[in-house]
């Protein structure tokens, strides 16, 4: 059906900003959906063990800090753990410091994550910048140490740690206790902090034979095994690392399903190499096991464009793909994961369209006369209508969530326009009703404009700069909300109508109508063309003409050269509402080929702004353009100044993330990247400590898969991507690795490569 179409394409649009593996969805001081359930450690977004250690704290910190922290119940613990890695560990070491009674439960060793890794495996304690918090110890150390050093920490604590302990079910009863249940007890709790990780349940690869007793989807100690054939499964780098530590005494085939080692790290790849070139390793690439016999497997490749299948001798077969996120069990216990499209969308939309209907019943709609109701009545009907869309958002319609941020733009946006000009169905009142206290609905949009970026951006300053003591990050909002303030609304409200009262500018530009008639066009002190699309048209005084051209194809251009288009993230407006109200969701931006190749519309907007612009000054020399210059520039307006720079893109914020406008249609952005591509020197580059965490990618508002660069240490700029400049993905680093400019060299001489958290 057509319906089911729409909603498909919809939604698999709304699911472009999807990361490999999705996060639960989580609030305040890591509390899930279900209330007094937290979740922490790398489920909950910490890619190193000292800031999974640190989300356990923090959250003992916020719950002791809660009235009701101590139920004093026999029979009832204050906080029950799940989990006995870092973060659960650190946890309950401190529940235990604030007097709180805590249980933790496990389903393997303590540690198990890390008591899995290889022997002898180096544990790094990074970032080196962030001390640890907590007692649990953490220091760069070989993984036995640490396990036994946390043990001993355990013991003398005197922590109630029960492993082997699973957990089944965690069913929350109507008095608001958690009952966790396992194979052999039932236990009752307040609070729930799920530690559980990422990595306790390996990926299958779902073929014959793959339960067999020689095939392991571990590798516990690779020196055991001596002059044996095996084969090793995967193309990342546990796969390749566990190869190459096998192939020091073995004969090793690398099976992998693509056509290349894309996700590894460049001192992996390298060694690898020199394995293969050695002949201490076979990699068979776009291949794919079918089958584990006992002596043999089966597997299927292609062979010069054909599909080979063949049998293959081996001894030990280990499938390393991966883990699989244990969203089944998340979603038992009625977590919600982020970015998951639940509801009606259909039934959302009727309610959205409801709304506008009885909005229409208040102004002088012609198709409305025959409807006889009073305005207070409809009055009350509106709010209603806009009530159950926002009832409906609540209780889980995500569709509705959407309907509604539609309507809030498309009222501010469609009244804008100016009275009598404003969209259905606010025609002929819409721009009236939000002009109050003598004052027209453009000020109060502009007031609304930077309100709303100081208070999103103080708390964006906050996450990304004070909290981790981020320069950068620190003078960027400063920067960002400094211009909106002062040359965005200051300067254009009331400075321009200053100095021309008062004659700043002399008498003679004071005077004179072209320039003090034209408040709007201090907008263009720092907006450029074509993002200040009317610069050179409807009779501008020389002076704008002349910083026009200076702005535009001067100053905008050698910023480009030299910082890239960081006049995005630390200058425009645009670009800051969505660095600001935007930066809640910036993990939503669209990632992927298909967000790539929808780069390309802004190339066509800065040439539509080209011809249009071209025609709106050519128009009295050549008469025939007259009507389509005129007809063109109301168009764009239309289009681009209000569908494209306002409606849709704020509207798709909470979904999209916030540079929707900036990178896909903003004709200036293009243009700045033109001139960056071709002749700038902003770069990003890595260094080789990348732990593949992803933090980076997930924080790009322009959906740059950062990650990629970082693992091969390749350079990122404006010739490979659309780079801002923001500089997150250096902030969000856990491990330092990128950095503008060049890259200083690291220590090649560091024991192993570092692991992310658990």
């Amino acid at each position: 059906m057509a319906t089911d179409m729409i909603k498909s394409k919809l939604d698999a649009l709304l699911a472009l900003g999807n990361m490999p593996s999705p996060r639960p969805e989580l609030r305040a001081h890591n509390e899930s959906n279900v209330p007094n359930m937290y979740i922490i450690g790398d489920l909950a977004g910490a890619p190193v063990i000292k800031l999974a250690m640190e989300q356990g704290y923090d959250v003992i910190q916020h719950i002791a800090s809660l009235p009701d922290a101590k139920s004093g119940r026999d029979g009832l613990y204050d906080v029950l753990v799940i989990g006995a890695g870092a973060s659960g560990l650190n946890a309950a070491l401190e529940a235990k410091v604030r007097g709180l009674s805590c249980l933790v439960l496990e389903k393997g060793k303590i540690a198990n994550t890390i008591e899995d890794f290889p022997e002898k495996k180096w544990v790094y304690a990074e970032p080196d910048t962030r001390p640890a918090k907590g007692k649990l110890w953490l220091d760069g150390a070989q993984k036995e140490d640490l396990i036994a050093r946390w043990n001993q920490i355990i013991a003398e604590n005197g922590l109630d740690v029960r492993t082997e302990q699973g957990v089944d079910a965690v069913v929350r009863g109507k008095d608001a206790i958690f009952e966790v249940k396992t194979a052999t007890a039932s236990y009752r709790a307040v609070r729930v902090i799920l530690a559980v990780g990422q990595r306790g349940n390996p990926r299958n690869l779902g073929v014959p034979g793959e339960d067999r007793e020689q095939v392991y989807h571990r590798l516990y100690s690779p020196r055991h095994y001596h002059d044996e054939n095996i084969v090793v499964v995967g193309g990342g780098n546990s796969a390749v690392e566990a190869a190459l530590v096998l192939s020091e005494q073995n004969k090793v085939t690398l099976s992998y399903r693509r056509d290349a080692f894309s996700r590894i790290f460049k001192d992996n790849e390298q060694k690898l190499h020199k394995a293969v070139a050695d002949g201490r390793i076979r990699t068979l690439l776009n291949s794919n096991i079918t089958r584990f016999d006992t002596n043999t497997f089966e597997i299927e490749r292609m062979e010069l464009g054909d599909r080979k299948s063949e049998s293959m001798p081996y001894d030990h077969a280990f499938v390393l793909v991966g883990a699989e996120l244990p969203i089944r069990f998340l979603r038992s216990l009625g977590i919600r994961m982020e970015n998951e499209w639940r509801g009606n969308l259909w039934t959302a939309a009727a309610m959205t369209g409801l709304v506008f209907v009885i909005l229409s019943l208040f102004g002088p709609d012609a198709r409305m006369s025959a409807i006889h109701l009073p305005k207070w009545l409809t009055g009350i009907a509106a709010v209603g209508a806009i009530a159950g869309l926002i009832t409906m958002g609540r209780r889980g319609n995500r569709y509705a969530w959407l309907g509604f941020s539609f309507f809030v733009c498309y009222t501010i946006y469609g009244c804008k326009m100016g009275y009598g000009s404003e969209f259905w169905p606010y025609r002929g009142w819409g721009y009236g009703l939000l002009s109050p206290f003598g004052r027209p609905w453009t000020f109060w949009y502009t007031v609304l404009y930077s309100v709303l970026m100081t208070w999103f951006g103080i708390a964006a300053m906050r996450r990304w700069g004070l909290d981790r003591k981020d320069k950068f990050q620190i003078w960027r909002y400063v920067s960002l909300l400094s211009f909106q303030w002062f040359f965005f609304f200051i300067l254009p409200e009331f400075l321009f109508q200053w100095a021309i009262q008062y004659q700043w500018l002399g008498e003679t530009l004071s005077t004179d109508p072209q320039f003090a008639g034209q408040a709007w066009r201090s907008y263009g002190i720092i907006y450029a063309w074509p993002l200040f699309f009317y610069t050179f048209f409807y009779d501008p005084h020389q002076i704008w003409v002349v910083w026009g051209v200076i702005l535009t194809f001067g100053l905008i251009p050698l910023l480009a050269i030299f910082h890239g288009k960081r006049y995005c993230s630390w200058i425009c407006g645009c670009g800051g509402l969505a660095e600001t109200l935007g930066d809640r969701w910036r993990h939503l931006a669209p990632k992927g080929d298909a967000a790539l190749r929808w780069e390309r519309m802004n190339k066509w907007i800065l040439a539509t702004a080209f011809l249009i612009t071209g025609a709106m000054l050519l128009r009295d020399t050549f008469s025939f353009l007259k009507g389509p210059a005129k007809s063109s520039v109301t168009i764009y307006k239309i289009l681009v100044d209000v569908w494209l720079v306002g409606i849709l893109p704020v509207t798709l914020y909470p979904f999209l993330g916030g540079k929707v406008w900036c990178r896909y249609w903003c004709p200036l952005a293009k243009l700045m990247g033109i001139v960056s591509g071709f002749f700038g020197k902003f770069k990003i580059t890595a260094n080789d400590k990348c732990i593949g965490c992803q933090e980076c990618t997930r924080n790009c508002q322009v959906g740059i898969n950062v990650m990629d660069f970082a693992l091969k240490q390749n350079t990122l700029d404006n010739t490979n991507t659309s780079c801002i400049g923001c500089g997150i993905c250096v902030s969000a680093c856990p491990m330092d690795v990128l950095t503008f400019g060049d890259q200083p060299a690291v220590d090649a001489d560091a024991p192993d490569a570092p692991v992310s958290g658990v």
